[in-house]
Parts: structure tokens; C-alpha cells; sequence
């Protein structure tokens, strides 16, 4: 008679002398051919000229150092310089910038926009970024509808109509908070160099020492510290539940 089979054979012993399988080298784009995204290049070519513009308006009628210590600005400049290295990327079919980069200039501008409506729209005096007394008109009202409203808003369609899905993560969160919380610091050391009493001494009237002191300052920082990484958290949310606006799977242009 013949030995019943077993059911369960034991695994066969590593053959010696016999190396491990490697692993491939040859990069993505070796096997997917990359896409070139002129629609999404243009369009983001034309938004980082827009905000490249309405700043060099701001620091023609304005100071300087002062247009540039602002938030809305710097972070402005920021999105322009992502916008533009993800146009030429996107134009040439090259790999997109991390989603740590695109996804921070995403939220720099949505804080700029919501900031403004909710805390500065209404403010009295009238908030200006060139620092003057009366409610902004002409050019100064153009560019600053342009840094705070527009710019923002086409940085977000970007994102949502030419922009792949699940590209942000929540471990980023934290390091996009870096920026704001640099900026707080910054605001501290620019008013202890201007004189007390100094019209403008603080950009911004939620971070005026001099009208709150330093203990509701700082309070008011940290919620708004609070509210910016909700902020952040709901973009990474709604960037893995929102459809896929790119039809094809190659990952170029602007990821974010």
C-alpha cells in the first residue's frame, strides 16, 4: 500500500548559494509614459503672474518692508513660485513637487482668504496693506481683492478640478503649521523694533500687543493655531473624498 498524501507539505528549505531577488531600479517613468498638462501649466502660469503682479503693485504704492511683513503677501509669493515650478513641470511632463510643498501654498492662501473676510473685511480703521487711513479704492482695492479673494480662490479650483486626488497627508499637518507659528514670532520681534505707539506697529489687529498685551495675544494665537490645523485636517480630508478631476493616471503637474 501507498502512504496517504499529507495535507499540509512543510515549506522547502532556502537553496544556498542562490542570492535574494533584487529590487527594480528602473523608475516609474521608464514604464509609464509621462503626459503633458498644457491646460493646467497656462492656468497656473497665469495665476502666479496675477499674484507676482498685484504684490509689485503693492510695493510700488506702498513701503516696502512693511507690504512685504505681511501674511497675505508673503504667502502670496509663496503659491506664485509653487504655481510656477508646477507650470513648467506639468508643461514638460515631470514629476509634480511634493504634496508637502503644494499642499502648504494651498493652505497659506486659504488662511489669507479667511482671515480677511471674517476678521479684517470689516475692521475700523479699514485694514490696508500699504498702511493708509481710509478705506482702500482704485489699484489698492484692485490688489487687495486680488491677494485675499481671487488668488485663493483659483489656487483652490486648481487643486480641485486639475489636481489628482489623496496626494495630502495628515502627518503633514503639523509641519505646515511651522510657517504661521514663524510668523507669530516675526510679528513679536517687528514690534519691538518699532517705537511704542507707532501707527502700524502691528500688522494686524488680533496680534496688536499694545491693544491686547501679550497674555491675550498669545491666547488668540493659540486658537487660531487651533483652527488653522482643522483647517489643514479638512483639506486632507476632502483632497481623499473628492473624485478623481484627472482622467489619466500619470502624475504630473501640480499635486497637491
Amino acid at each position: 500500500m501507498t502512504a496517504p498524501i499529507p495535507r499540509d507539505l512543510p515549506d522547502l528549505p532556502a537553496i544556498p548559494g542562490v542570492p535574494a531577488p533584487l529590487t527594480s531600479s528602473v523608475p516609474a517613468t521608464a514604464v509609464v509614459t509621462p503626459v503633458r498638462r498644457p491646460l493646467a501649466a497656462v492656468y497656473r502660469l497665469l495665476v502666479a503672474l496675477t499674484a507676482a503682479t498685484a504684490v509689485t503693485v503693492d510695493l510700488l504704492l506702498g513701503s516696502p518692508i512693511r507690504v512685504l511683513s505681511h501674511f497675505a503677501v508673503q504667502s502670496n509669493l509663496f503659491l506664485a513660485a509653487v504655481l510656477a515650478l508646477s507650470a513648467r513641470r506639468a508643461w514638460t511632463a515631470r514629476r509634480p513637487l511634493p504634496s508637502a510643498v503644494t499642499g502648504a501654498a494651498l493652505l497659506y492662501v486659504v488662511i489669507t482668504a479667511l482671515v480677511y473676510h471674517l476678521l479684517l473685511a470689516h475692521a475700523s480703521p479699514p485694514f490696508t496693506i500699504t498702511g493708509g487711513t481710509t478705506a482702500p479704492t482704485g489699484r489698492l482695492w484692485l490688489t487687495g481683492q486680488l491677494l485675499h479673494t481671487a488668488i485663493p480662490a483659483a489656487a483652490v479650483l486648481d487643486w480641485l478640478l486639475l489636481t489628482p486626488p489623496a496626494r495630502l497627508h495628515l502627518r503633514q499637518a503639523a509641519s505646515w503649521l511651522l510657517y504661521p507659528l514663524a510668523y507669530l514670532a516675526f510679528s513679536f520681534v517687528r514690534g519691538e523694533l518699532i517705537l511704542p505707539g507707532t501707527r502700524g506697529r502691528y500688522l494686524y489687529p488680533v496680534l496688536d500687543v499694545d491693544l491686547h498685551g501679550y497674555k491675550s495675544v498669545l491666547g488668540n494665537a493659540f486658537l487660531l493655531g487651533l483652527a488653522f490645523y482643522a483647517l489643514a485636517a479638512l483639506l486632507v480630508a476632502l483632497d481623499h473624498a473628492r473624485p478623481n478631476p484627472v482622467r489619466h493616471r500619470t502624475k504630473t503637474g501640480f499635486r497637491l
